[in-house]
């Protein structure tokens, strides 16, 4: 068991005139978090009858301790699905860059957790399980922490629209990706096949979201499984002009601190695209 990091920052407590500063250690061999606090908390004796002083009682005090998630993950769509759950969610978590375009994702120990060499993939030090497949995590942290799957008739319509982003707004953007933004002027009839289907993807999308405000009513994980896609509309020759409803969606997404602090992992590239 080794410490891989400890950060110390000083609190306020509003409650009382202590100052207070916390640890937050991470233990990295196993995946889990302390919070550790020290409390300087003040008290007053008199020195004769003229003066006083301040003592200072130093308290140390164990505050929590939880298990961590560990994301493997890369600043791609896929990967930011699952970054912007976890922060949605307020999860403790871990993120460890896979780099693709350094071929980490066929390490071993890599392949271990994510046999299809596909980013994202977590290990849940909770309950000893790991994933792949960002669609399967979306679903299982929903189920974790009881939040933003929905239930019922709202239940089924957010498996729908994400079943709708994990075979055709994902791997069809991605191929509108491979020829109009790598390798255009390759193929004429690739670039419009791809166009063409990303222009009906958010043709369909737009449409859905003229009737509801999300995707299956709520706010889902379906949005949070779509949004990112969308967030690549400069790479896929789409005008937002054309789609008012999806535009009036993609920016209020935008908006939620959870998804700006999650756009940003493992590493900040870009800021988040916002359409005119």
């Amino acid at each position: 068991m080794t410490i891989s990091q400890i950060m110390l920052r000083p609190v306020r407590n509003k409650c009382t005139t202590a100052n207070s500063v916390r640890a937050v250690v991470n233990i990295a061999a196993i995946g889990m978090r302390l919070r550790i606090g020290w409390v300087r908390r003040p008290s007053f004796s008199t020195l004769g009858s003229v003066a006083s002083r301040l003592q200072w009682i130093h308290v140390l005090f164990v505050i929590e301790y939880t298990s961590m998630i560990d994301l493997y993950t890369w600043t791609t769509p896929n990967g930011r699905k699952v970054s912007i759950m976890l922060e949605e969610l307020g999860l403790p978590y871990r993120a460890i860059a896979v780099d693709i375009n350094a071929n980490e994702q066929f390490k071993p120990e890599f392949l271990a957790i994510s046999p299809n060499n596909k980013i994202p993939a977590i290990v849940d030090h909770d309950t000893g399980i790991s994933l792949m497949e960002s669609g399967a995590i979306l679903m299982y942290l929903a189920d974790k922490a009881g939040r933003l799957r929905g239930d019922g008739k709202n239940g089924w319509q957010t498996v729908e629209w994400l079943m709708m982003q994990m075979g055709s707004v994902g791997p069809m953007l991605g191929q509108a990706h491979h020829f109009l933004k790598f390798n255009r002027g390759k193929s004429d009839y690739a670039e419009k096949r791809y166009g063409d289907e990303a222009k009906r993807i958010y043709g369909v999308l737009n449409k859905r979201l003229g009737e509801a405000e999300y995707l299956a009513g709520d706010y889902s994980i379906a949005d949070i499984a779509t949004w990112p896609w969308i967030a690549r509309y400069e790479w896929q020759g789409v005008d937002f002009a054309s789609y008012p409803d999806l535009k009036r969606w993609y920016r209020a997404i935008a908006a939620r601190p959870a998804v700006q602090r999650g756009y940003h992992v493992p590493k900040e590239v870009t800021p988040i695209p916002m359409p005119a």
